[in-house]
């Protein structure tokens, strides 16, 4: 018998646990079918958006009266969620309502990917004017054309595939966004092919951060400004090894110019540890949540008070912390200034009041609406 190559056991290892994986998604109960439907008549699908080489569904939200001129948002859902879930656990339309912004939730179809997983791995869908790439991006033309939306204000993030899938739209299409969110995600190029994608997955590279970085500055031929990026990572996340945040934030800061070695804000937090990094006019512009306990998911503070949003499930976990709020307010949505937390105003008695997310996002519809901002 011919003895089986030590890559192909560790293929067939990796598929093995790819599998166990996709199997963690529990059969939904009555109550989170129902509210499943929900969430999907809360979404509105246009068939019609351009010629769709990567043949994905457009599902979209827009919060009643929302003017045009809005920021436009995209969130894009792990394998085996599909976008109303990936919304309902996130909280994206419920934030969309309170900040008055377009959201944009591409889906992915079995008949392209049998476990829902958006094909970042694959070079026809990952390069610039092509396959999946190339939908997301007429998908954005259409909300830009059809709603107005700002399209100097377009933001993009998701989880795992979606997150991974988020690199390469920011890659390809570097001048269309403003700032992304990669959560549990992986860098752009880390892989072509399946057998590749597995081995990034749980075994990333280790590569020079220039290299890293002109992968991106290959894919097209922008020459910046670059997006500000927002990195999420659970360090008990054994399906995307914590190994491809450290990368991604290396593809960034070369792209930016900056050092990973030298944060500009580094703490420790009750979860993990934070970091930030600053451009040279003090903005934040790269940041990093590392979450000590968190395994494969979206970290959540579900409910629907202040500073919460989402329902936990399959892959969205509650964290005790939201990174929908969080990313968020790094893009600058949540807040006047993206690397700030808390936003104070003065009243007509000279008081000062902290203003909470929330509260900001209705102020600032008023003023601009009194045509005072």
């Amino acid at each position: 018998m011919t003895e089986t190559s030590p890559g192909l056991d560790e293929l067939v290892r990796l598929r093995q646990r790819w599998s166990r994986f996709v199997g963690r998604a529990h059969a939904p109960s009555p109550a989170e079918r129902a509210a499943a439907e929900e969430a999907r008549r809360r979404l509105t699908e246009i068939t019609e958006f351009g010629s769709n080489p990567g043949q994905l569904r457009l599902l979209c939200y827009l919060p009643p009266d929302l003017p045009p001129g809005a920021p436009l948002v995209l969130a894009l859902h792990g394998c085996t969620q599909n976008a109303a879930s990936f919304d309902l656990g996130c909280g994206w339309s419920f934030m969309a309502d309170r900040l008055g912004f377009a959201l944009l939730l591409p889906e992915q179809r079995r008949e392209n990917n049998p476990n829902l997983c958006f094909n970042w791995f694959n070079p026809e869908d990952a390069r610039r004017n092509s396959g999946e790439a190339a939908s997301i991006r007429q998908m954005i033309e259409w909300m830009q054309t059809t709603h107005g939306t700002d399209p100097t204000r377009v933001f993009i993030g998701g989880l795992s595939a979606g997150g991974a899938m988020s690199s390469v739209m920011l890659a390809c299409y570097p001048e269309c966004f403003s700032g992304g969110a990669i959560i549990a995600g992986l860098p752009y190029g880390a892989a072509q092919g399946v057998p590749g994608a597995f081995d990034a997955m749980h075994r990333p590279a280790k590569l020079p951060a220039r290299q890293r970085g002109d992968a991106v500055r290959t894919a097209s031929d922008h020459g910046g400004p670059w997006p500000r990026i927002s990195v999420w990572q659970g360090g008990a996340d054994v399906t995307v090894k914590p190994g491809n945040a450290a990368e991604i934030l290396k593809q960034w800061l070369d792209l930016h110019g900056l050092a990973i070695e030298h944060p500009a804000v580094e703490q420790a937090t009750d979860l993990g540890r934070y970091r930030l990094w600053r451009d040279a006019g003090g903005n934040g512009i790269v940041e990093c949540h590392e979450i000590a306990a968190l395994d494969h998911g979206v970290p959540l503070h579900a409910g629907e008070d202040e500073g919460q949003a989402g329902r936990a499930g399959p892959f969205l976990l509650e964290a005790g912390i939201s990174s929908t709020h969080e990313i968020l307010r790094f893009w600058g949505l949540g807040t006047d200034r993206a690397d700030e937390r808390r936003r104070f105003v003065v009243d007509a008695g000279g008081d000062a009041r902290e203003v909470t997310p929330r509260r900001f996002g209705l102020l600032d519809r008023a003023l601009r609406a009194a045509g005072l901002r």
